[in-house]
């Protein structure tokens, strides 16, 4: 259903209501000012959510819409908003799925603002604290907001500790967790004493309309960018060509000349499907695998989330990263799913007798309208082993590759940096963050507000 219109028909109806109690009691100009309040107020509110709760087979389902996201040609946002409506109470999470959107609630594409991320991470807030506008620093202690996130592997402090997430791949790739399983969350018995459940959503969203290069701007050069330092004003090393450094929170990438900057609002709509929680769900793990891993070197799952892209030796405009792993768990793989940034081909997970746990591989659009735009990854395949089927054994070992594909034709030294990351549902699933962190004293880790 339109967006518009649906906020239209919640305006009329609301309203009749309202003007029924109080007609009569009122004169014209004070009637007109209660609808103008009225009008303004169901605007504001229908911005937050676009529907009630619907059901379907025992499954519940609600439409969100993230705060505004303004932008211009060539504005990068990448904001964290704290807080955001979620599912209340004990539930087991189905899916999680999300695209952005216009004010009129249409589909935008990628072609006009690329989806590099988005993530949607859960946290413990200490109650009566306020919560943070965006990603600012509102003067509260860090031990006020705790994440609470996926059960791992990489180290906690790489920040990939998100439950939901996926990139450019969003349209056409599946959350869906089959029966009986299900992502636990709002166990009351898991949230500290003092503290509530709540969740952040991240999105970084570059607007490429009017740019001089838009695959360099989707790819974050640092001299489209003009960026020298990183957000924290530190200075990056010269031979850090490109990365999410240098398109961090409202930089600016090139733009033609002669190009109007033009503001547009857009948001992100996100839909959950969930059941109530009750025995007969077999509650799953989140399990996130970084091909930047270190853990094969230096025993610990230090996850660098970017990588530099080298030609393989065969000249065949292809290369291809390994990582290796451990499991810290025992339990059979429900789904997996991988994600890539331009130019990746697919990415595999295999354990330590080379049996393929899971591959996942980029479907290109091959149009121009949104969920199909030539030249982008708009989807990811995804793994869904026959219960029992796939098992891991704790502590054993896996590998993850990923494959990607340079540019051809380039005249010009190549550059080109990759992301690669394998989710699974281990009775576990997706994707990326991006947050500088660290781990407090009682094993929860905290958010740098």
């Amino acid at each position: 259903m339109n967006l518009r219109l649906f906020q239209r028909r919640r305006q009329v109806v609301k309203f009749r209501g309202f003007h029924q109690i109080f007609s009569g009691t009122m004169s014209r100009g004070t009637q007109d000012l209660v609808f103008l309040l009225a009008i303004a107020l169901l605007a504001i509110c229908s911005q937050n959510s676009q529907a009630h709760v619907t059901l379907e087979n025992g499954v519940k389902s609600k439409v969100y819409l993230s705060p505004k996201i303004t932008q211009h040609p060539g504005s990068v946002s990448n904001k964290f908003y704290y807080d955001i409506e979620f599912p209340k109470g004990h539930i087991a999470i189905k899916s999680f799925n999300a695209e952005v959107v216009d004010e009129e609630g249409n589909p935008v594409s990628l072609q006009e603002t690329y989806l590099h991320h988005w993530v949607a991470e859960r946290y413990y807030q200490r109650k009566g604290i306020k919560s943070p506008k965006y990603n600012s620093n509102n003067g509260s202690h860090q031990s006020d907001f705790l994440v609470a996130g996926n059960a791992g592997v990489c180290n906690i402090e790489s920040g990939l500790s998100q439950f939901f997430g996926l990139g450019s791949e969003t349209r056409k790739t599946s959350t869906h967790i089959p029966d009986p399983y299900g992502i636990e969350v709002g166990n009351p018995l898991e949230v500290p004493a003092g503290y509530e459940e709540k969740w952040v959503l991240n999105v970084h969203a570059i607007d490429t309309r009017g740019v001089v290069d838009a695959i360099g701007c989707t790819e974050c050069r640092c001299n489209l960018y003009n960026v020298t330092k990183d957000e924290y004003g530190q200075p990056l090393d010269p031979n850090y060509l490109g990365g999410l450094y240098c398109c961090y929170d409202e930089t600016q990438c090139k733009l033609k000349n002669g190009v109007e900057s033009v503001k547009r609002n857009l948001y992100m709509k996100y839909t959950v499907e969930w059941v109530d929680w009750s025995d007969s769900i077999i509650p799953v793990k989140i399990y996130i695998f970084d091909v930047t891993d270190t853990w094969q070197n230096t025993g610990i799952h230090d996850c660098s989330i970017e990588f530099d892209v080298e030609h393989s030796i065969a000249n065949d405009y292809t290369s291809t990263r390994r990582s290796n792993a451990s499991f810290p768990i025992s339990g059979d793989v429900v789904y997996g799913v991988a994600h890539l940034h331009s130019g990746g081909i697919g990415s595999a997970l295999y354990g330590e007798d080379g049996r393929v746990i899971c591959s996942s591989r980029a479907i290109y659009g091959e149009g121009n309208e949104a969920g199909d735009e030539a030249g982008y990854i708009v989807g990811m395949t995804t793994c869904y082993p026959n219960p029992g089927s796939i098992k891991i054994a704790k502590d054993s070992s896996s590998t993850l590759d990923a494959s990607v594909q340079i540019h051809q034709g380039s005249k010009v030294p190549i550059f080109f940096w990759g992301v690669a990351m394998f989710g699974l549902a281990i009775f576990a699933a997706v994707v990326v963050a991006y947050k500088r962190r660290r781990q407090s004293k009682d094993g929860y880790q905290f958010i740098a507000t």
